[in-house]
């Protein structure tokens, strides 16, 4: 049998699906399904993995943004080829210009089966992210921080800051001093439960000062929100940190004066990482794009002394690949509801 005969047999395996109706799987539906931090990284991994061999699509997301900033939407399709699925996702944030309790975001994907032409499922990828940008910081963590790493700053504590330390350690098992800067309580207390839950033997150091936290930190995770007054500056960091920028808390400088950078898209860097740019909008070159690395083409980092920087903006074809996971896990439960879409 060819490869391609045997990938297509395996494509969306154990997924019932019909041309006259779509399965919805609701926030609620992917809350309660338990699935391995592991599970989570592998899957990731895979998908760039594929993504590297020429075998997914990933093409450039598409962006509006009204002239006063107050909201964002983005659209983003993209095939998965070891799973032969085909996915829309969209992602739509109000209330840029407002606090965080008053913005409203709304996302969803939409899988489809590439082999047989029927859809898959539509669901909330709120959980979908949540999971998978921590997953990928932990894997440019893995493959580019300095050998022997072993302490690690989170700057934020909102989704992304809660989750990124169960997951470093999930790919860096030898951190051994975890640090957090963050100013909302609820938020520190967030993140503390999140690593004893995953992680009851390790211990959270809170910090005050940033730029001596920053000049003690192997890896620097900045994960804070908008409205963030951290701001770790490249002359900071110690020779051979890595910075890795998911949200904000890192100036320009750790980008324009590193000695390595690593996008996992520079054309996405570019789109939404506008606030890095210098003061004439441009941007340094990117060294290497992130699926040659984990593919072992390219080199996360040259050497133990470089400071490299990586941006982690998400592709899509790693939420496909972690949407189709969580729809066989919520239909092998019976959860979801068949609408009638197409009757």
């Amino acid at each position: 049998m060819t490869e391609t005969k045997n990938q297509a047999a395996d494509a969306a395996p154990g997924i019932p699906a019909d041309d006259a109706t779509l399965r919805i799987l609701s926030t609620s539906d992917l809350a309660g399904i338990d699935i391995t931090l592991t599970d989570v990284v592998d899957t990731v991994e895979g998908a760039y993995r594929t993504l590297a061999a020429g075998r997914s699509d990933n093409p450039r997301k598409l962006t509006v943004r009204p002239a006063d900033g107050h909201s964002v939407s983005y659209a983003m399709l993209g095939r998965d080829g070891s799973r032969n699925v085909v996915a829309f996702k969209t992602s739509y944030k109000n209330g840029l210009d407002k606090g965080r309790a008053e913005q409203h975001y709304y996302t969803a994907l939409t899988l489809y089966d590439d082999v047989t032409g029927l859809p898959v499922a539509m669901m909330d990828c709120g959980r979908i992210g949540a999971l998978r940008t921590p997953a990928v910081s932990a894997l440019l963590a893995r493959e580019c921080a300095r050998p022997g790493a072993r302490s690690a700053l989170v700057i934020g504590t909102g989704t992304q800051g809660r989750l990124a330390l169960p997951f470093l350690l999930t790919t860096l098992p030898d951190l051994t001093r975890l640090m957090l800067c963050g100013t909302h309580p609820e938020g520190i207390a967030a993140v503390r439960e999140h690593l004893r839950t995953h992680f009851p033997d390790r211990d959270l150091e809170i910090v005050t000062d940033l730029r001596a936290a920053a000049g003690d930190a192997d890896i620097i995770l900045a994960t804070a929100g908008g409205h963030t007054t951290a701001a770790v500056e490249a002359d900071w960091l110690k020779p051979g940190a890595l910075t890795v920028l998911v949200g904000h808390g890192l100036a320009p400088s750790t980008l324009h004066r590193a000695d390595r950078i690593v996008a996992t898209s520079e054309a996405q860097m570019k789109v939404t990482g506008t606030d890095m740019a210098d003061a004439t909008g441009g941007f340094p070159a990117v060294d290497t794009e992130f699926p040659p690395v984990i593919a072992g083409v390219t080199a996360g980092r040259r050497s133990a002394e470089e400071r490299v920087f990586a941006y982690n903006s998400g592709l899509v074809v790693t939420d496909i690949a972690l949407g189709h996971r969580f729809a066989q896990l919520a239909i092998d439960q019976g959860l979801g509801q068949q609408v009638p879409l197409w009757r």
